[in-house]
């Protein structure tokens, strides 16, 4: 029940925070929120599985050009485009999961980080439907979901919150289950998991599907609520950062992708400020973030202050 209590306690809290928060700040954490969903979705591939994907941008930039080309050349309404783009991002996580699982180690990480790489040229190669590096801008009717506007920065806000709420809670319920608790075994000790009698095989795939859907369902939502969708996205940069994410934050805790997330994000905003060397500011803090808090942020206060913190 505490842990419960804590991650509604978050939630109440961005709530409240609709209300409240400056324009430029409100923008700022409606973006948090939806890159925080797609690193919870990373997270229970490499946190609470073990595997280290270097392909999570294919996931994203799934859900996003599959609801941005629903949108652009379909001419679909926001709803069903975003289940288009989620449903994208499920067959191209299980496809791909069928043949990266058949390595492990270094290997998956290379495979993984080839079939991001390939979709990335793929984007690019079909410049005329996809807009190639430049990208497209979603029509002003193709960002209204049941007679909202979801450009407007309120509803923007309250949608990203949604999402965020959603894949949280879905997380927070997901490790404390049976299923979850076989992720972590497999996690700690493949061979003892398969002489216990789990198909590792077949929770690994389960658990790159739901990553992979949770990390499409955040891009599907990132191109709707902000209203581009661009050959960027795809590339490695983003396969990258949810990584950083969740080491940040602390890899294997619920809350850890979002602390990390938040945390990143300013960093890199604060700093930018300061100098153009911003990314050396980025990799200073990495680096004595990795020093004296191995675990990440929440890996930490589990470590010291709340052994069972999920």
């Amino acid at each position: 029940m505490r842990a419960v209590a804590l991650h509604l306690g978050l939630l109440a809290l961005l709530f409240g925070l609709h209300f409240v928060l400056p324009d430029y700040h409100h923008g700022n954490l409606a973006r948090v929120m939806v890159l925080a969903a797609f690193a919870m979705g990373y997270n229970i591939l490499f946190g609470y599985t073990g595997l280290l994907s270097l392909g999570h941008a294919l996931f994203f930039a799934a859900g996003m050009y599959g609801t941005g080309l629903a949108v652009q050349h379909l001419g679909w309404g926001a709803g069903p485009a975003l289940v288009a783009g989620i449903a994208a991002g499920a067959v191209v996580s299980g496809m791909l999961a069928l043949l990266a699982l058949r390595t492990s180690g270094v290997a998956f990480m290379i495979v993984t980080l080839m079939f991001a790489q390939a979709g990335a040229l793929t984007i690019l190669h079909f410049s005329e439907i996809t807009g190639g590096d430049e990208g497209f801008v979603l029509p002003q009717a193709g960002r209204m979901l049941w007679g909202l506007d979801l450009s407007d920065a309120g509803t923007r806000y309250l949608a990203a919150f949604v999402l965020f709420a959603v894949c949280l809670m879905l997380c927070l319920w997901l490790v404390r289950t049976p299923f979850g608790r076989v992720l972590i075994a497999i996690r700690e000790n493949e061979d003892r998991a398969r002489m216990l009698g789990y198909d590792p095989f077949a929770h690994k795939f389960a658990a790159m599907v739901i990553s992979g859907t949770m990390a499409a369902a955040a891009g599907a939502a990132y191109g709707v609520l902000f209203g581009y969708v661009g050959a960027t996205f795809a590339e490695v940069q983003y396969s990258i950062l949810p990584l950083l994410y969740v080491l940040l934050g602390g890899a294997g805790t619920v809350l850890g992708p979002f602390i990390g997330t938040l945390f990143m994000f300013y960093l890199i905003d604060l700093s930018s400020d300061i100098t153009t060397a911003h990314m050396l500011i980025a990799g200073i803090a990495l680096v004595l973030l990795t020093l004296f808090a191995p675990q990440g942020i929440m890996g930490e206060v589990r470590r010291r202050l709340w052994k069972g913190l999920p």
